[in-house]
């Protein structure tokens, strides 16, 4: 039964697929670009071969990317449109993008004017912030990752190394390209993700406005030794003082310090000339899958599909013919239109919008209209940090978290001490209180921080 299925899908592929020529060989297969026989229109396959994967024990890695990839759904990420198994092979369908890779253009033109590299950076915060809010962390962001399309836009692709973050586990494996990792990640230490991605942004960015990597050196040590340090090459005087101002924001060797999307997105360099797409959050996959363009989905039912189970497919994210061509045929408009992104993605926006201020509106003369009734919901609810990794490992990240906001502790067991925080010490405090941050062991200590704590400063007390 299994390998009818899977003789079946072989001829999925020759009949819905005229494969063209190979674009990019890689460990586990090739690209190949190929012609959707229904529609006429372009895709990217990835043609990944099982026994390889099987031989390098990847499945697991491969199956993460396709699933992430089916997740998404953003303008600047790359559209996965099906995935096809054969007894041999694993066929990722995915969108084609025309004008190949950011560093091959960075490579053609060089440094870019202000204007074009804000764009582009603007795109690819926009698809990170994507990304993060759906609880995925790319981890290997990059020129070599970006691709462009006809309109010279940002599509983020190959999320081979990314991975799903979850509240209160700590990501730990380094990966990535060396010259665009953060600190943390070449040093082995737990990071939660989103602060990795955003070191990177800030390279890339260094690279646009540049033209050279910021931190590079043959000697992979030096190198390391370099991007733990933050030393990178001094920006050149052409750049603007606002744009000298976010790269070392984004650059910060200390994660808890580094820039976020948010102060990005406030910052007046990433500000200015900013499309109104990209003001705003963007629905998420639900609101878009709903959200069903008339004309388009006229367009394929010509085809001979049936309307209802095309609605319903793409209601629940199912991939087939008919969900496939939909897309096709709505990546191209968007890409073929006089503005990107001037129809249905800006109508959703505007939609969501309408309705959120219209509820407020309407709340007010109505406060109960729009009260959702108080169900029961059984939620689990976990406090504090769950990782895989050692205990001995978090703790040592704990203290120094704890050593960083000038918190004394005393041990009562291995994994157990009583903390004191003085949170708005000043400085004269810190001198008359040389114990802060360090351990206390003795009642001499105690007396002397309830001594303190009896002047003018607050005292928190804690047990972890």
């Amino acid at each position: 039964m299994e390998g009818s299925r899977r003789s079946s899908s072989t001829e999925m592929v020759s009949q819905n697929y005229r494969m063209g020529k190979t674009l990019g060989i890689g460990s586990f297969g090739k690209v190949k670009i190929a012609e959707h026989v229904s529609t006429g229109l372009k895709v990217a396959i990835k043609i990944l071969n099982r026994r390889k994967i099987r031989n390098t024990n990847m499945e697991e890695k491969v199956r993460r990317e396709i699933k992430i990839l089916s997740l998404l759904m953003h303008p600047h990420i790359i559209r996965l449109y099906e995935v096809i198994e054969t007894n041999t092979d694993i066929y990722v369908v995915m969108e084609y993008v025309k004008s190949g890779e950011l560093f091959d253009y960075i490579v053609q033109k060089g440094k870019l004017q202000e204007d074009e590299a804000r764009r582009i950076f603007q795109q690819i915060i926009a698809g990170v912030e994507y990304c993060h809010r759906n609880m995925v962390a790319h981890r290997d962001l990059k020129p070599e990752n970006l691709l462009l399309d006809s309109n010279s836009n940002v599509k983020i692709a190959d999320f081979g190394l990314s991975d799903i973050m979850q509240d209160g586990h700590f990501l730990k494996t380094s990966c990535g390209s060396p010259n665009y990792a953060a600190p943390e990640v070449i040093s082995g230490k737990l990071y939660a993700g989103p602060e990795v991605d955003m070191w990177s942004c800030g390279v890339i960015l260094y690279v646009l406005l540049c033209g050279t990597l910021p931190f590079d050196d043959e000697n992979i040590p030096n190198l390391f030794r370099k991007i733990k340090a933050g030393m990178y090459n001094t920006l050149p005087s052409h750049l603007s003082a606002l744009a000298r101002n976010l790269i070392p924001r984004m650059l910060h060797v200390d994660p808890t310090k580094r820039i976020t999307i948010p102060e990005i997105h406030q910052h007046p360099w990433f500000q200015a000339h900013l499309p109104s797409y990209l003001a705003v959050s963007p629905p998420d996959t639900l609101q878009q899958a709903k959200k069903i363009d008339p004309d388009i989905l006229q367009q394929v039912l010509t085809m001979g599909f049936d309307k209802n189970k095309l609605i319903e497919s793409l209601y629940n994210r199912i991939q087939n013919q008919a969900t496939v061509s939909y897309y096709l045929f709505l990546d191209n408009r968007f890409r073929s239109g006089s503005g990107y992104l001037r129809g249905d993605f800006q109508e959703i926006m505007d939609e969501v919008s309408h309705q959120s201020s219209s509820q407020n509106q309407t709340s007010a003369v109505f406060p109960d209209l729009f009260r959702k009734p108080q169900l029961p919901v059984e939620k689990k609810w976990a406090f504090g940090l769950q990782s895989q990794v050692h205990p001995g490992e978090i703790m040592a990240e704990v203290l120094k978290a704890l050593l960083e906001l000038n918190v004394c502790w005393k041990n009562l067991g291995h994994y157990n001490m009583k903390c004191r925080w003085f949170p708005y010490h000043t400085e004269s405090m810190l001198n008359s209180f040389p114990n802060v941050g360090r351990i206390f062991d003795n009642e001499s200590t105690n007396s002397r921080t309830d001594d303190i704590a009896g002047k003018s400063w607050n005292v928190v007390k804690f047990e972890l």
